[in-house]
This record gives C-alpha cells, structure tokens and sequence, in this order.
C-alpha cells in the first residue's frame, strides 16, 4: 500500500499529460500510487499514457464520459494511500513537492497541506511567479477565496476519511471546503513556495470569470446555504 495516492482526471489530454505524469513521475518522494482516469477521450490519450503503466501507475478508463468531478471521484474511490493529492493532466509538479508535504504531514499537526504556485499559459510562459495564502489557512479564509490550488492540496484521509466531488462549478473548491471541517483544528498549512505550476489554458472550464462567478455565487447560496446577506459579503470578497 502506497504512502500517498495521486488523482490525475484527463479528457483529450495527448498534448499536456506526458508532462503532468513525468512531474509525479520524478517526484524525489517515491512511496506513491497515481491513478490517471481517462473520461472516455476521444484523442489518443490513451497511447501517450500507456508506455508510463507500471507498479506505480494504474490507468483506469470510463466506458462513458462522466465530467472531472466523478472522474476525480472514481480515483479516490481507488485511492489506498494515507494522503490524497491530485494533479490534473495539464498541471505540472516540482520534484520537491510530496516531500515538503510529507514532512509537515508527518508532523501530525496539520490533516491538511497545500502551497504556493506557479501559473502559465499554454506556451509555457510564465503568467505569475507563485500564488498562496498566508502559511494557516481557515474555513472562513476559504469562504473569502478558494486559497488551496488543487494542484497543491493533499490530505489526510486515513484520519478524516476519504471526501469526494459534487458535479458542480468549483467542484474541487467545494470538496476542499469540506476537507477543512473535518481536518485537525480546521486548518490547512500553506508551504510559502511554489511547489506547482497551474497551466492557464483558454480553454479550461474554470477560465471564463463570469461563469466562474456564478459558480461561486451557487455555492454560497444553494450548497453552503448561507444567507443573501453574508453570500453578498462573501462575493464582494470573491470578487
């Protein structure tokens, strides 16, 4: 059994996902499982992924597409490891990335780590150097921003058990939210470094900024149930 279990969602992802795969591949912390789920791709992702399927990569494909949110939750179902973390195919590692996070989650203080981020764009030019929070992050703080990239974020499941996705717009966003109610002293630990790069696509679903308001605005109001008043609040935050 792995120490740490990595989710990798791909949907006609031949163009980006060696690159995900290699950034686990060569992480300088070994004792890991990546799971990549392919949602039923209509390209050759499948030819790109399959020279890389060894004992420590399992390639699961659906029989139908299913959406990032339950694809996402078909590897987490197979995950087995203590710690869940997640890379999506178009998303690359740093080599020091599961060892810096293991190290503070062996600590046993924190259920929950994430970190700071590059962003790029398709070219592979460089948008931003990093992303992040402060170094503790809260259940309120995430009500104000989604602070834990889910490129970055790992946690503990053997303690807080295994959370999935809802099919909704900022599905990761809403699971993280749930991670952090059940995580020791309802805090995540932010490492102040980039540990990640975050492909900017122009075509991701979570690039067009009203459709992701409106994402936002749902959560607030029809899955966290929050009043107009501090959903309000909240959005101006957001925004």
């Amino acid at each position: 059994m792995e120490k740490i279990s990595v989710i990798m969602p791909a949907y006609n992802a031949a163009n980006s996902i060696k690159e995900s795969i290699l950034g686990v591949l060569n992480q300088q912390f070994t004792d890991y499982h990546l799971y990549v789920i392919d949602d039923a791709s209509t390209d050759n992702t499948a030819e790109v992924v399959r020279p890389f399927i060894h004992d420590r990569l399992t390639y699961i494909r659906n029989e139908h597409n299913q959406g990032v949110a339950e694809t996402r939750n078909i590897g987490i179902e197979a995950a087995s490891g203590d710690y869940i973390a997640f890379c999506d195919s178009d998303d690359v590692w740093l080599p020091n990335k599961l060892s810096r996070q293991a190290s503070i989650l062996q600590t046993r203080r924190y259920d929950v780590v994430c970190s700071h981020y590059y962003t790029f764009e398709d070219d592979l030019k460089l948008i931003k150097n990093t992303r992040g929070a402060d170094e503790l992050i809260g259940y309120q703080d995430m009500l104000k921003s989604n602070w834990i990239g889910n490129l970055t974020g790992i946690y503990n499941q053997k303690r807080i058990g295994k959370v999935y996705q809802q099919k909704v717009g900022h599905e990761d966003y809403l699971m993280w939210l749930a991670v952090l109610q059940k995580a020791r002293n309802g805090l995540a630990y932010c490492i102040p470094e980039p540990l990640a790069c975050y492909r900017l696509s122009t075509h991701s679903l979570s690039g067009n900024k009203i459709r992701a308001a409106d994402w936002q605005w749902r959560i607030y109001r029809q899955h966290l149930g929050l009043s107009y008043q501090k959903s309000c609040y909240l959005f101006a935050t957001y925004l």
